[in-house]
């Protein structure tokens, strides 16, 4: 069927020969980005780079494509297995194959035909012409296989294949929260997530009103007072046009609002990039944000987003108050003398955001999660000596799991009894039995985040 498939020849193939049927330059795109990832680059950054020149409804469509099929990878294999038997398949024809599966199952709005002879297209157009016939063959199939999931006797496969996650984050989950609550929080990965933005320096209502004036609606979010959630298609460079702000999650903003340092605090963000939470600091009342990272190319996008909006000769001008001031620096070496206020927003596995940066699944594996928490536990005892008497530690992570997460905070402060943890002035921030933040993609509808309040003893 289709004869053998060639060697994967490149990541210039993919568009390199024309044929009278091409696919749409969309199709093209997305393949390109999905070819990107299973090479390891990140999702972001490669549909950024690709998708840069697409219109807008092109763009979307692209989007939608490429970020679903890495999303449901898992179970787009499943899908193709029965009409695979065991064949070995080229990486490209392979991706073909998801793209179009994806097409045919996810999208409602893309005709079988049109996902079919267009994947066959794409085959041919990335220099795989003999599989040509394979990819039709496969693709008929799927279109015709009844829609829903396989019977499971296993919980546990269900919510690897189907459900698209690694075995080991299934496993992990299921001791963790438990069978039924680890489903959920596969379901919640697997659904698109919205958009939300952060506000800086202006009221809600206010906010809504000028974002209705461009044409984008926008509703407020229970978890953050200061999150808006915009409309779905809504084009998120317009809404930063209409009104200060930042693309963030609730989750990340709840994260600020959690630490509730005092208000005309200077603090020192030691793992800032790219910006996010300094942002929010300032617009909570923070005098000034000292703001570190070791990569400058991510604190570039942070002195970019302080321009945008309104960071200018260190003032912000959108509040009238506080000023942001950044720097190349490791946070196992804060460059800072002790304060008052210190928020490590530690560099994680990011477990918490696997429905908004879907690669992440596929990327990451158990050795990550060891490497991550050895670092994290250095970031952490380094921040303690820039936290003067009386002041603030707070630590921070996008991970849902609990060597990066209360297992780190309870070995600091097994080595650190000078620090104790302190619940924030609004006990609403807290979970559990301890003050600590811990917000759950399947319980709260948005992202995953983690933080602990700590204060160093006068």
């Amino acid at each position: 069927m289709g004869g053998p498939v060639l060697a994967d020849g490149g990541d210039d193939r993919l568009t390199s020969r024309p044929s009278e049927g091409r696919p749409t330059r969309a199709r093209r795109r997305a393949l390109q980005v999905v070819r990107d990832v299973s090479r390891g680059r990140l999702l972001d950054r490669a549909a950024e780079r690709r998708f840069r020149d697409l219109d807008a409804r092109a763009r979307a469509w692209a989007l939608e494509a490429a970020y679903g099929t890495v999303r449901l990878r898992g179970r787009l294999d499943r899908r193709l297995r029965p009409f695979l038997r065991g064949r070995d398949l080229d990486p490209v024809v392979r991706d073909v194959l998801r793209l179009g599966a994806y097409q045919l199952t996810e999208m409602g709005g893309v005709p079988d035909y049109a996902a079919v002879s267009e994947s066959v297209e794409l085959a041919r157009s990335a220099g795989r012409g003999r599989a040509a016939g394979l990819v039709n063959a496969v693709l008929q199939r799927v279109a015709s296989a009844p829609a829903g999931p396989p019977e499971y006797s296993d919980p546990l496969r269900e919510m690897e294949e189907w459900g698209s996650h690694p075995r080991w984050l299934v496993d992990r989950w299921a001791r963790r929260y438990g069978v039924a609550a680890a489903a959920a929080l596969v379901a919640a990965n697997n659904r698109r997530p919205e958009l939300y933005i952060r506000l800086v320096g202006i009221e809600r209502d206010a906010a809504r009103g000028a974002l209705a004036a461009a044409g984008i609606e926008a509703d407020p979010v229970d978890l953050d007072p200061r999150s808006l959630r915009l409309e779905r298609g809504a084009d998120p460079a317009a809404a930063l046009d209409a009104v200060p702000a930042v693309v963030q999650d609730p989750a990340a903003s709840a994260v600020a609002r959690y630490a509730a340092f005092p208000p005309g605090a200077v603090v020192a963000d030691l793992c800032a990039a790219p910006g996010g939470k300094s942002f929010a600091l300032l617009d909570l009342g923070a005098e000034r944000v000292l703001a570190f990272d070791r990569s400058a190319r991510r604190l570039a996008r942070l002195l970019d987003g302080a321009a945008r909006l309104g960071l200018r000769g260190g003032a912000l001008a959108a509040s009238a108050r506080g000023a942001l001031a950044a720097a190349v620096a490791d946070a196992t070496a804060p460059a800072v003398r002790p304060g008052r206020a210190v928020l490590v927003d530690a560099p994680c596995t990011g477990t918490g955001t696997l429905r908004r940066h879907p690669d992440g699944r596929w990327r990451l594996g158990p050795e990550d999660l060891a490497s991550l928490a050895a670092l994290q536990a250095r970031i952490l005892k380094a921040a303690a000596g820039a936290v003067g008497p009386g002041g603030l530690l707070v630590y921070a992570t996008c991970s849902l799991e609990a060597e990066e997460n209360e297992e780190q905070v309870e070995r600091f402060l097994a080595d650190r009894p000078d620090f104790r943890l302190e619940p924030p002035d609004d006990p609403r921030w807290t979970a559990g039995p301890r003050p600590m933040l811990a917000v759950l993609p399947h319980v709260h509808g948005v992202d995953g985040a983690f933080a602990a309040r700590m204060r160093r003893a006068v």
